[in-house]
Order: C-alpha cells, then sequence, then structure tokens
C-alpha cells in the first residue's frame, strides 16, 4: 500500500521513513576511512572489501621540519562517521616507531573532531603498549592505561580493536568499546594444515587456545615456563598428548624464543611437526635481537601471523606466512556504521574470560 511522505496527526506533520538504510546512514553521517603511514597496505585493503566498498580518506600525513608529526585532512568530514584505523608499531621501512604512530593516531582523531566530525571511531589492528597493563612490580607505569587516557582525551568516540593482550584493557576505557578476534581467520587456514594438537606456551593463554583446539577438534596441551626478563623465557613442564600429532603453538611474540622453547618441548613430547601462531608478529629486529633470524634457526615448520602489524623494512622469511584481517575489520565497521551488533560475527566462539 501506498503511503505519503508525510500526514498531518494532531496539528504535527509526521514524515515517513520510507528508506530504513538512508535513514540510518543518515543518522551515523557519511562513511570517511583515514589512516596514518604505518599499515596503509592494510587500510586500502579494508576500504576495498565488498562489506564496504569505499576508497581510503584524503589525508596528509607527514613530518614538519623538526620531525614534529604533521597532520591535515583535505577532505569535508563535517557530519561524518569517521573510523581512524591505525596500529600502535613501528614502520621500519619508514623508520617510524611506535610513539610516532600514537602521535598519527591522536591528531588525526583530534583533526576529524574539529572539523565536526559526527563521531569518531579509533580502529586499533595493534593495541601498542599493551603488554604494560599491570603493575607487575615498584615505580613502573600502567602503560596501557595511559594509552587508553591519551585516546579517550583527545574526544575518541569509541574503539575497535582486534585481540588484546588481555581483556582488563577494555576496562581502562569509558567510552564503547568492540574487541575484535581474528582467531576465525586463523582457523581457516589451521585446518588446511591439519592440526591435531594446539598447544599453550604459558598458563595464561591457556584460554584462547581452549578455543582453538575447540573449533578444530585437537588435543590441549601447556608449557609451563618462568620468565627471566623482557626477552627471554625458560619452559620447565609440559602439560598434554601430542604424540604423533602435527602440533601449533598460539602465543604472542617479540622474539620467537617462546614459540621455538614450547615447540621443542612438545617435539620432545612426540609431535610430529610444530608451526607457530601469532595475531600480531611484533617480530624485534635491533642490536640485541633479530627475531626473523631465530625463527629462521627455530624447530618451527613455519610461523603464520596476521597483517594487524607491518614487518615492511625487516628481513625476510621462507617461514612466515601472512594471513589479512581486513575482511573482519572491515564487517565490523559496517557494523558499527549501520548501528548494529558486532558481538553477532563471534557466536559459538569461547574466548572471552
Amino acid at each position: 500500500m501506498y503511503k505519503p511522505p508525510h500526514i498531518i496527526l494532531g496539528g504535527f506533520l509526521i514524515f515517513h521513513n520510507q528508506n530504513k538504510t538512508q535513514g540510518v546512514e543518515k543518522m551515523n553521517g557519511n562513511l570517511k576511512i583515514f589512516t596514518g603511514n604505518i599499515n596503509r597496505p592494510l587500510a586500502k585493503k579494508i576500504c576495498a572489501h565488498k562489506s564496504l566498498k569505499t576508497k581510503l580518506g584524503k589525508a596528509l600525513v607527514g613530518q614538519f621540519s623538526g620531525k614534529e608529526t604533521r597532520i591535515e585532512i583535505q577532505e569535508n568530514v563535517r557530519g561524518c562517521d569517521v573510523f581512524v584505523i591505525q596500529p600502535i608499531c613501528e614502520n621500519m621501512k619508514k623508520g617510524l616507531s611506535p610513539n610516532d604512530a600514537l602521535m598519527e593516531l591522536l591528531l588525526l582523531i583530534d583533526a576529524a573532531k574539529r572539523s565536526s566530525a559526527k563521531r569518531v571511531t579509533a580502529v586499533l589492528p595493534y593495541y601498542g603498549y599493551g603488554r604494560q597493563d599491570r603493575k607487575d612490580k615498584p615505580r613502573v607505569p600502567i602503560s596501557a592505561k595511559v594509552i587508553a587516557d591519551m585516546i579517550t582525551a583527545v574526544g575518541t568516540d569509541r574503539v575497535l580493536a582486534i585481540d588484546l593482550h588481555s581483556n582488563q584493557i577494555q576496562g581502562f576505557f569509558n567510552i564503547p568499546f568492540d574487541h575484535l578476534y581474528s582467531i576465525g581467520v586463523i582457523i581457516k587456514y589451521l585446518k588446511s594444515l591439519g592440526i591435531e594438537s594446539v598447544v599453550s606456551p604459558d598458563v595464561g593463554n591457556a584460554k584462547m587456545t581452549s578455543a582453538y583446539a575447540e573449533l578444530l577438534k585437537a588435543l590441549l596441551g601447556i608449557v609451563d615456563k618462568k620468565r627471566k626478563n623482557d626477552k627471554h623465557t625458560e619452559a620447565e613442564h609440559f602439560i598434554g598428548k601430542v604424540k604423533g600429532k602435527t602440533a601449533i603453538i598460539d602465543d604472542l611474540t617479540a622474539t620467537i624464543n617462546t614459540l621455538n622453547n614450547a615447540g621443542k618441548e612438545a617435539l620432545e613430547a612426540g609431535a610430529t611437526k610444530v608451526y607457530g601462531s601469532v595475531v600480531h608478529g611484533i617480530l624485534a629486529v635491533d642490536d640485541e635481537v633479530n627475531a626473523i633470524e631465530n625463527l629462521d634457526n627455530s624447530c618451527l615448520e613455519e610461523l603464520i601471523m596476521t597483517d594487524s602489524v607491518t614487518i615492511q623494512g625487516k628481513p625476510k622469511s621462507k617461514k612466515i606466512k601472512i594471513l589479512t584481517v581486513s575482511g573482519l575489520l572491515a564487517k565490523a565497521i559496517n557494523h558499527i556504521h549501520m548501528d548494529e551488533s558486532v558481538s553477532v560475527m563471534f557466536q559459538g566462539i569461547k574466548v572471552e574470560g
């Protein structure tokens, strides 16, 4: 039945919403996506995904002659729904540090807010400083909380992140926070490898490892380790059955040492092959440690990681397999833009807690 565009009721003029999708888009404003210089290829993949099919926003992101970060948004964002994509990590090829990444993120958000954007969402494929999420010794900062305060202080309306080091980081924010998991992306590839056992390199990571094991219908193993310092750990005990199985070690790594030690324990327990899996491949390459070299010399058949961070400028390794999280982020951005639930993307995956 035809409905007129408006009716008169009790002296008031009432308009019908003939297109619900159009109404939602108008409420949130036009979608605009911007990024800094840390992982521009990922941002382009997100924009090109079928969930969005949009172009990356135009913005000048560079440095002044004094090495201060320079930002200028070069298109109209008034009333728009703005998403700023930026992992807080280094880009060795461009000579940018995690601190440079953070400043680009903060100033892009501030520029969008001061340009009258209706809503600004910080999209963090990698939450830098996330491992410093508690006071584990006297007179140290809780750096993950400081980062949260800075992101909030510039007027960010909400945050979208992937695989935090610990779920408690969400509590550092007093604004909406959506936490994504890359398990759905990685699990597809793991199934093709015929993984039969999933090993956690420590007790603290057992919750996520258990989720992987459940989806793969694989056995669960745990390595009890002792941390000597921020770059070295030592495996002490192995719990579980991996004899005659192809195993995967799941962890966050900077040096490969933990993965390699856990892999050796699994092989000694009878595993036939050992793979490594990390969401964020923060592979340290400096004067003290070379994670790429460690990987090439490790017992791992392959290291599976996502493109949430960039390893541009670092030595290449044939053992590295990179999977993209662009589709995951594109779908989440679309859900947020359309005011739809993000949690429905992870129904049936038990990873919280």
